[in-house]
């Protein structure tokens, strides 16, 4: 498409990017990405399964997973629409409204994630640093608080700065640097002001993923502290090993977004295809591979997966 048809294009519609130079490979792609989603879809869904079948996992922990799982269950179907309508030649440019709705969704799962891995680092240092009041303090009734706490600020504090896109003058070539839509992306293509959306996102990022980080590191600061002071060696392997699942959870969620902030604010020269790439390593690794690590490092829900394949061979 010529630059002059992309300025004439309506102001409400946007062109989907998806892999640069690679367009007639777009069949081939599709299918390790229609892989991926469908891992992501299974995985997240036998997860949520095994929680709600299995009564032994009826507690604080499992229940922040379910969160975590319903968490990245969405965050997979708020982009499969246009990745694998790119890629199947179905679509290739957006509504100004989808394009926000998309934005709205994208944004407030990640927060919603961060939340969640800061109330699951909360549980770990319950169960390592106050044992003996952990049932006391994590009891059904604050669980659901907290899980209502963890959807109202992940919902309610990106409005403001979601809803003011739709008044934004979009002068710019319309075309979206991913292949879904990110609020980063249509503020650079806005010739209004948009000090707001500047100050009041950069302030969100601050206040929800960069404090849940240093929350989520003071807390195994202090587990850390809690565990070498416990005299048994076999004692502080054990206490250690239910923090690994976690940890590997935190990993999988933060190192692509720095990876993605990193390529996006020092990465101009480089190929729009690394950009790309990395966009989509931020949307679809966490919710990829959470189910993997928590089957594999949770002897509970390995066990009744197990369980679950062993019976359905029979």
């Amino acid at each position: 498409m010529s630059p002059v048809s992309i300025l004439n294009i309506s102001s409400s519609r946007f062109i989907l990017t998806g892999f640069p130079g690679l367009e007639v490979h777009y069949l081939w792609i599709s299918i390790p990405f229609s892989s991926i989603y469908a891992m992501v879809f299974l995985g997240n869904c036998m997860v949520l399964h095994v929680i709600r079948t299995e009564p032994s996992l009826h507690q604080p922990m499992f229940y922040f997973l379910a969160i975590l799982a319903l968490t990245d269950l969405c965050m997979g179907l708020s982009t499969i629409y246009t990745v694998l309508g790119i890629l199947w030649g179905i679509i290739c440019e957006i509504s100004l409204d989808s394009c926000i709705a998309q934005s709205y969704f994208i944004h407030g799962l990640s927060f919603m994630e961060s939340s969640v891995l800061l109330a699951m680092a909360f549980d770990r240092y319950i169960a390592i640093c106050n044992p003996l009041r952990y049932s006391s303090i994590l009891t059904n009734d604050k669980i659901m608080k907290i899980g209502v706490a963890i959807l109202c600020r992940s919902s309610l504090l990106i409005p403001p700065v979601i809803i003011r896109l739709k008044f934004l003058n979009y002068c710019r070539p319309h075309i979206l640097s991913h292949s879904f839509c990110l609020h980063q992306d249509l503020i650079r293509m806005a010739c209004s002001d948009i000090l707001f959306n500047s100050i009041y996102g950069l302030a969100l990022v601050i206040s929800n993923l960069l404090l849940d980080a240093v929350l989520i590191l003071i807390s195994y600061i202090m587990i850390l502290h809690a565990v070498l002071a416990i005299a048994s060696r076999d004692e502080r392997i054990k206490s250690l090993k239910t923090c690994v699942s976690h940890i590997c959870a935190v990993s999988v969620f933060y190192i692509p977004i720095i990876g993605l902030t990193m390529v996006h604010r020092f990465g101009k020269h480089l190929s729009p295809l690394v950009h790309v790439l990395m966009g989509n390593i931020y949307i679809l690794f966490p919710p990829l591979m959470n189910p993997i690590i928590y089957s594999i490092k949770t002897q509970q829900i390995r066990r009744r997966v197990q369980r679950l394949f062993y019976l359905k061979r029979m």
